[in-house]
């Protein structure tokens, strides 16, 4: 596994696979792979890439798996109910402001924002996939510069 760490493409691929999980995505991906020594260029379109990978199939499945959740696994209803109400909740802004309100969801690096969010409220008002994933893709472009300026930032810091 040491080519993972040691070299350029297992640095992209590390930056690109942190970068597609929940939680975590481009705000995680993008200081790992910068200080991991991976060339800005690269850490950038790999962890972009990797953000955005997961989106289309989140606003076109997400309905259908949490139904799935519900139906086979009762358990999970408390936590579908949760991220439903969560994006419901968020979604009310995008429902009123529209998809710039999307797209600056998205681009603000926090917790809880992002582009699993943004697809899942995509998803839950019904926006087609034409019209959310430009803007999402959008939203990650720009969570990765400001993501890039605060890493930087910090390792002139240190």
């Amino acid at each position: 596994m040491d080519w993972l760490a040691d070299t350029t493409a297992g640095k992209f691929i590390s930056a690109f696979l942190i970068s597609m999980t929940p939680i975590a995505e481009l705000r995680v991906g993008l200081p790992i792979a910068i200080t991991s020594g991976l060339p800005f260029p690269l850490a950038y379109l790999a962890t972009v890439l990797g953000n955005m990978l997961p989106v289309p199939f989140i606003i076109i499945f997400i309905k259908k798996v949490f139904a799935w959740l519900r139906k086979y696994w009762p358990w999970m209803n408390r936590v579908v109910t949760a991220l439903e109400k969560r994006a419901e909740n968020k979604g009310d802004t995008v429902r009123r402001y529209g998809k710039w309100a999307l797209l600056l969801f998205v681009a603000i690096p926090a917790p809880g924002t992002g582009a699993w969010t943004g697809a899942l409220i995509a998803a839950l008002l019904n926006m087609k996939l034409r019209d959310a994933v430009p803007v999402i893709f959008l939203g990650v472009c720009i969570a990765g510069l400001l993501v890039t300026a605060v890493t930087y930032g910090m390792i002139h810091l240190f």
